[in-house]
């Protein structure tokens, strides 16, 4: 099995920052996109930003200039740095992987982590 974990997630005031990690078996292949996803429950779920060996795709129009994405290889992680955030931001967040490029289809990533909870308020 492949193991895909977040982590970071929490409470933060509007126009706060906050970076999520994603720790993703078999990361350090080139050949593998990570995806970000989020969802609010009673929604579908949506795409964020991704990163592949071609660069970072941003999927949200509302999230360009204030979300980016960083990796570690020996760490085998992912993260989501996220600036500015705005009550709209509060969602479950996913990371996500799949073969080759990027894409914002859910159904085209093949390994899913539990999510991370992000709860922006005050």
């Amino acid at each position: 099995q492949v193991q895909v974990k977040e982590s970071g997630g929490g409470l933060v005031q509007p126009g706060g920052s906050l970076t999520l990690s994603c720790i993703i078996d078999g990361f350090t292949e080139d050949y593998w996109a990570i995806g970000w996803f989020r969802q609010v429950p009673g929604k579908a779920r949506e795409g964020v930003i991704c990163n592949s060996k071609h660069g970072i795709t941003y999927y949200l129009d509302s999230v360009k200039g204030r979300f980016t994405m960083s990796k570690d290889h020996a760490k085998s992680t992912v993260y989501l740095h996220m600036n500015n955030l705005n009550l709209e931001d509060t969602a479950i967040y996913y990371c996500a992987r799949r073969l080759g490029r990027c894409s914002d289809n859910k159904n085209e990533y093949r390994s899913w982590g539990q999510g991370t909870q992000v709860i922006v308020s005050s």
